[in-house]
């Protein structure tokens, strides 16, 4: 059953107010697309074959508003949870600027064109994988796991891992071990990432009722959480040299910039927060998570170009 509009986001009465284009560009999260568009474009851009520029442009283009649609069928079904909480008050349904129907409409169109052009641009392969991530992200994340289970971003977080996948196989219509290890780093990624977040604006959900593992487990336990599986990530990210996939390059950022990770997970577990501290550690680590990704990610393109 879908949830009914939030009271907050408008009076009985009352009629959302026009929607303006910046509105729908809202609906995409286009901060968050562009973590996910960059890893697809890494993705593209290592694999051993290469597409016509148009194409290729295509097929990230693609990637792009499959992401896109995914994030505003989210916030269609989630607009009584983001109304409630404040740093998600202000998007276009629980602020009132946007009906329902126009973002489910949106969301929906955007799927099946994204869909479709990265069949037609790139190949079929493609487009099967990039319909997938759309559907999981959706349906498992936002309508089965998210108000569920404090496991929701662990099983959640293969959404966000496909992209460099989808990138891969648009260019040379299969799959193989590198691009099954770039899916297995941001899988293993997204759980420290959110949790961190999680951290600092644990009274957010707890208001909106979601149970995130710090609002259901408490603080410790996400803590080491946090600890656990930042492990398997490091050595997800350094695998790829140790498997001579890549250059030393690569290798040695791997290897820096994932002891610095471990560092500030390191410094969030330790952590005892008391009122004023603001929880530095946990913002630092979710702040250079995203740093970290896009470094990974960038060097294995520049590695690849000296090899």
């Amino acid at each position: 059953m879908l949830p009914e509009p939030s009271s907050k986001l408008a009076s009985p009465n009352a009629l959302p107010m026009p929607a303006d284009w910046r509105d729908f560009i809202a609906l995409t999260k286009p901060r968050v697309m562009t973590l996910v568009v960059f890893t697809g474009l890494c993705g593209l851009l290592v694999a051993p074959a290469t597409l016509h520029p148009v194409l290729a442009f295509a097929a990230v283009l693609c990637i792009a508003l499959g992401a896109g649609a995914a994030a505003a069928l989210n916030q269609w079904y989630e607009s009584d949870i983001d109304a409630k909480m404040k740093r998600t008050a202000q998007r276009p349904l629980p602020a009132g600027r946007m009906d329902r129907q126009s973002a489910l409409h949106f969301g929906v169109g955007m799927s099946f064109f994204s869909v479709i052009l990265m069949g037609v641009a790139a190949n079929w392969f493609a487009a099967f994988i990039l319909a997938i991530s759309i559907l999981f992200y959706v349906m498992i994340y936002t309508v089965w796991l998210k108000r569920r289970t404090a496991q929701n971003i662990v099983i959640g977080g293969a959404a966000g891992a496909f992209p460099p996948m989808i990138g891969w196989v648009a260019a040379t219509g299969s799959l193989d071990v590198m691009p099954i290890l770039l899916f297995a780093l941001i899988f293993l990624w997204t759980p420290p990432h959110f949790w961190a977040l999680s951290l600092y604006v644990r009274m957010d959900y707890a208001n909106a009722g979601v149970p995130m593992l710090p609002v259901i487990a408490g603080e410790k336990v996400t803590r080491q959480h946090i600890a656990v599986y930042t492990v398997p990530m490091v050595a997800v990210a350094v695998l790829p040299w140790l498997l001579h996939l890549t250059g030393p390059l690569y290798g040695i950022t791997a290897i820096v910039t994932s002891l610095i990770f471990m560092w500030l997970a390191w410094r969030v577990l330790i952590h005892r927060p008391v009122e004023g501290d603001g929880m530095k550690p946990e913002k630092q680590l979710f702040f250079y998570s995203i740093l970290y990704q896009f470094i990974l990610f960038g060097v294995l393109v520049v590695d690849k170009v000296m090899q």
